[in-house]
């Protein structure tokens, strides 16, 4: 197998580019190093949120806990609702999560019960918790999405723009290639190759915006809640124009529409105007 990946024409190239790393005869994917990493992030961003807005930062470890848990869970089962062919004939796969097969949206909700759930339990306010992870939960993202970058997947059709993504053949799992990728097939050294759109660098890049925004906002927010609203309207942007690029949509086979692109539509309507009222509001009162 060809482990290098590739930008050309940016003229940069990753050699040896692995799925995992061994200590001690254990192998690690970085896919969950990935993960681990932005959790423990999203951790800190959120307690030191929590200290910022006068509340008790031990409250966000142990909510934390609970909510990563569920989060993980409704991500994971998120995917495989939606690409229950591929675990229909082995039901244990669900379980592993070496390879991938989180959907972030499917971790939203769970997070969003995790929060309504320690709403009850701990007394506070749920717009309010919303907004104190709303910076974690996209940090979480933008992190994420570098471990679609190791495992070569979650990329986008053939081309031949700037920021194209070369990936070696034997890498890339069948049902991800299209025809057209096919078609522009290219033979170096002897192995096959394809060139693709790196979405996942896109939408790492666009979740990295949103963070910037959500930050140099939440000084200014003017009800609890409008931040997690600005985080499902941005992010729920990004996503809807994305998510067309990529080969591995999970579709709604009634209406035969990306799953996610449509759910990140109406998320975006209902939040824009949800925003725009309040904002209504806000204005009125002053």
């Amino acid at each position: 197998m060809h482990y290098d990946i590739s930008f050309p024409n940016l003229g940069i190239t990753f050699d040896h580019v692995g799925k995992v790393i061994s200590l001690h005869g254990f192998d690690i994917a970085y896919y969950g190093i990935i993960i681990g990493t932005a959790i423990m992030l999203g951790f800190w961003i959120a307690t030191r949120e929590a200290k910022r807005t006068g509340q008790n930062p031990e409250d966000y470890l142990d909510m934390g806990i609970f909510g990563v848990i569920v989060g993980i869970a409704g991500a994971r089962i998120y995917y495989v609702i939606f690409s229950w062919d591929m675990y229909k004939d082995n039901i244990l796969d669900v379980f592993n999560l070496r390879e991938g097969g989180l959907a972030i949206y499917g971790g939203v909700i769970g997070a969003v019960i995790a929060v309504l759930i320690c709403s009850k339990v701990k007394k506070i306010s749920a717009p309010l918790i919303l907004d104190t992870i709303a910076m974690s939960l996209v940090n979480g993202q933008m992190l994420g999405r570098w471990g679609n970058f190791f495992n070569r997947e979650a990329f986008g059709e053939y081309t031949d723009s700037l920021f194209a993504m070369r990936l070696p053949v034997d890498a890339v799992r069948d049902s991800d290639i299209t025809e057209k990728m096919w078609a522009h097939v290219q033979i170096i050294r002897g192995a096959q190759y394809i060139q693709v759109h790196p979405t996942f660098l896109y939408e790492s890049f666009w979740c990295a915006c949103v963070l910037l925004v959500l930050f140099l906002y939440r000084k200014h927010k003017k009800y609890n809640g409008e931040l997690f609203l600005m985080y499902l309207f941005g992010y729920g942007l990004g996503r809807v124009w994305i998510e067309g690029l990529r080969t591995d949509q999970l579709i709604l086979h009634r209406i035969g529409v990306p799953v996610s692109q449509l759910l990140a539509a109406l998320i975006v309507a209902t939040t824009g105007i949800i925003l725009m009222v309040q904002k209504i509001r806000y204005t009125k009162k002053k």
